[in-house]
C-alpha cells in the first residue's frame, strides 16, 4: 500500500523541483473571482507569459476519489486474506506438533527425527506459499497504480486545457514542499469531482 500511495504522489509531485519562487515575487495579485488562472497576469510589462502554479492536496485526493478508495481497499482485502491464510497454516502446524509431542516418552528417536524433517518441510512450504501471494499481490498493486497514473494523467491533460496551469504541484502528508500555499490556487475540490465524474461516465460505457 505504501508503493501504491507512493506512485501516486510522485506522478502529481513531479514538477515540484522546477519552482522558483522569486520569479513570482514581482507581480501582484488581481482580482481573486472565478478561476485561479484569472486573478493573475497572464503575461508581463514584456509581453512574456506568467508562469501560473496550481496545487493538489493529496491526502484529500487519496480520501475521496472513488476509484482509488476501491483500488485500494480491493488491495487491503487480499492483503488481509494472505496474512489469515498464513496464521491459519501455522496454527494448524502447532496443533500437529502438540498433538505429537503429547505421545511423551512414547516417541522413539527415529519418530522425532521423522516428524520434525516433515514438520520443517510444511514450514518451507508455507513460507514459499506466503511469499508466492505476496509478490502477486505486489504485481497487481503496480498494475492498479500503471492504471491510476494513467487516469490521472489524463484527466490533468482535459482539466488544465482551458485552465492554462503552467505547473499543478501537489502537497500532503510527508510531500509539503510548498512552504506556502495560497489556498486561492487549491484546486482539489475541482479534481476530486473531476475524477469522480468521469469515472462514473466510465462505468456507464
Amino acid at each position: 500500500m505504501k508503493q501504491f500511495s507512493l506512485g501516486l504522489n510522485i506522478l502529481l509531485v513531479a514538477a515540484v523541483g522546477v519552482l522558483y519562487y522569486l520569479h513570482f515575487s514581482n507581480y501582484k495579485k488581481i482580482a481573486t473571482i472565478g478561476d485561479a488562472t484569472k486573478g493573475y497576469r497572464q503575461r508581463d510589462s514584456c509581453g512574456d507569459k506568467i508562469p501560473i502554479v496550481a496545487y493538489v492536496e493529496l491526502d484529500s485526493l487519496n480520501n475521496n476519489v472513488t476509484f482509488i478508495k476501491q483500488r485500494k481497499k480491493e488491495l487491503e482485502t487480499e492483503q488481509k486474506i494472505i496474512s489469515q491464510e498464513y496464521e491459519n497454516s501455522y496454527r494448524v502446524l502447532t496443533t500437529e506438533r502438540d498433538e505429537f509431542l503429547k505421545k511423551g516418552n512414547a516417541i522413539t528417536q527415529q519418530e522425532a527425527e521423522t516428524f520434525q524433517a516433515k514438520l520443517g518441510q510444511k514450514q518451507r512450504e508455507i513460507e514459499g506459499t506466503k511469499q508466492n501471494k505476496a509478490q502477486r499481490l505486489a504485481e497487481k498493486g503496480t498494475k492498479i497504480m500503471e492504471d491510476m497514473q494513467s487516469k490521472v494523467r489524463a484527466f490533468m491533460k482535459e482539466y488544465n486545457k482551458d485552465k492554462n496551469y503552467s505547473y499543478i504541484l501537489a502537497t500532503g502528508t510527508g510531500l509539503d514542499y510548498l512552504f506556502f500555499k495560497d489556498s486561492t490556487l487549491n484546486i482539489t475540490k475541482d479534481v476530486i469531482k473531476g475524477l469522480n465524474e468521469q469515472m462514473k461516465e466510465s462505468v456507464k460505457r
